[in-house]
């Protein structure tokens, strides 16, 4: 079994867009806790943008086997439902290969961070996690347009 970087230098450089997005499952007073900005830590969402743009910008360090691509935007969105919070994380770049990876690292991120968060009210009486559960995590878009 061999392990290897996929060789890109023949293809063309253009202009990639992924979005990702990806759920965590939380009590509903929790929810609140959120929404009314009552979380003992500080601002949930705020810190949330801050983790998935670090997740974005470290994933080569994460997965040895992604390219190590430039940058040119991280846009991070939220939806505060009723069970939850989705999380929405948008990568641009212009470079030889894609960013979806990237985008799926800058959704987890902001996921974990927002359970790190708020993990002291989602507990049980065990300091167990019954009702908490981060989920479909996926790329919902991709685009690939040629430079010029």
């Amino acid at each position: 079994m061999s392990v290897h970087m996929v060789d890109i230098s023949g293809k063309p450089e253009s202009q990639r867009e992924a979005i990702a997005t990806g759920f965590i499952k939380l009590k509903k007073t929790t929810v609140e806790l959120i929404r009314s900005g009552k979380v003992e830590k500080g601002d949930v969402l705020d810190a949330s943008i801050i983790a998935a743009i670090l997740g974005v910008k470290k994933t080569t360090e994460l997965l040895p086997l992604t390219h190590n691509i430039p940058i040119s935007n991280v846009k991070v969105d939220f939806s505060i439902e009723e069970e939850g919070v989705r999380v929405y994380v948008t990568v641009k770049t212009t470079a030889k290969t894609g960013v979806e990876m990237e985008a799926l690292a800058g959704a987890t991120a902001a996921l974990l961070n927002i359970w790190d968060m708020v993990k002291k009210y989602e507990k049980d009486e065990n300091g167990q996690y019954p009702e908490t559960v981060i989920t479909d995590v996926r790329v919902i878009s991709k685009v690939k347009k040629p430079l010029g």
